[in-house]
């Protein structure tokens, strides 16, 4: 039996994990693939205030370490449904675990294109991680598709290892930091692609082209490139709990800056809530909140 049981070990789930065991909670923590999230590919952060400049590798460590020398366990287990009652029981494809209290911090998984072939040529040249897979294209063409910061981030990665890269985004502006923006205009071998989708993934085993159509002038065209990086947003992973808690149309979990459900027991924190903003620092605090609200619920 724990006092808490913490489902996803992202920044939103370590952290509160922190908070509740220096509150004294027992607390464990489930991950069904490894710790640190979505944010332990990023090669650079320079946003997290306090700390200047780390990678996402060794911010995510240092979370880990952290929560793990207070005494928080982790274990490698992916939750497949939870048992509701004044005693909860989460059950994973390992077993079970019972807890007072739940936190759901699953987080959110990249958003696919939606294409014909996506899934068959993912991983023979079509990626969602440009610094997982990057250097597998050193010296090759590529493109990333999105106008947000990890679009801008990879794109910026890639050009340090790739001939050229091609920025294709749906808009005439890029939703991301003026400051990468900025960046990538003084790469030569970064060429924007703007006011334009990818209508179609070519290639016989694996990615030879994208094709490409503006979306103002009607124009389509074929980019020669061996690797596709997708970079188009997130959607979350909470399907497992639609009939636990209240999920919007998009299946966020519906939950204020109070980060409680609604149900009794169950709290939420990070980027698989409801939230306009999606950072860091916004699922540290969420950690926190959700961890002090569970806290102040098992007394």
């Amino acid at each position: 039996m724990n006092d808490i049981v913490i489902i996803g070990a992202g920044t939103a789930g370590l952290s509160a994990a922190i908070y509740a065991r220096r509150a004294g909670k027992t607390v464990l923590v489930l991950e069904q693939l490894s710790y640190g999230g979505q944010i332990i590919n990023t090669p650079e952060i320079e946003n997290y205030p306090g700390i200047r400049n780390i990678s996402g590798f060794d911010f995510a460590t240092g979370l880990y370490e952290q929560a793990t020398a207070l005494g928080a366990e982790v274990l490698i287990e992916k939750v497949v449904s939870i048992e509701d009652g004044d005693i909860k029981k989460v059950v994973t494809e390992e077993g079970s675990h019972e807890c007072r209290a739940v936190i759901l911090a699953t987080g959110a998984k990249n958003r696919p294109l939606g294409l014909a072939r996506e899934e068959e040529l993912t991983g023979a040249g079509v990626s969602y991680c440009a610094t997982c897979d990057g250097a597998f294209f050193r010296g090759k063409d590529v493109a990333v598709n999105g106008g947000g910061n990890t679009a801008l981030e990879d794109a910026l990665f890639l050009s340090n290892y790739c001939s050229h890269v091609y920025l294709i985004h749906r808009r005439d502006a890029f939703r991301g930091d003026d400051k990468e923006v900025q960046r990538l205009k003084d790469k030569e071998n970064v060429e924007f692609v703007l006011d334009s989708v990818i209508t179609a993934l070519n290639g016989e085993d694996a990615l030879d082209s994208v094709s490409v159509k503006n979306v103002k002038t009607g124009e389509e065209k074929d980019l020669a490139v061996k690797g596709l990086f997708v970079a188009i947003g997130q959607m979350p992973d909470n399907a497992a709990f639609a009939g636990l808690v209240e999920l919007d149309d998009h299946g966020y979990i519906k939950a204020g800056e109070d980060c409680l459900t609604g149900t009794k027991g169950i709290f939420t924190a990070g980027d698989c809530r409801t939230k306009t903003v999606r950072q860091l620092t916004t699922a540290s605090a969420d950690g926190a909140v959700a961890a002090l609200a569970a806290c102040s619920y098992i007394g």
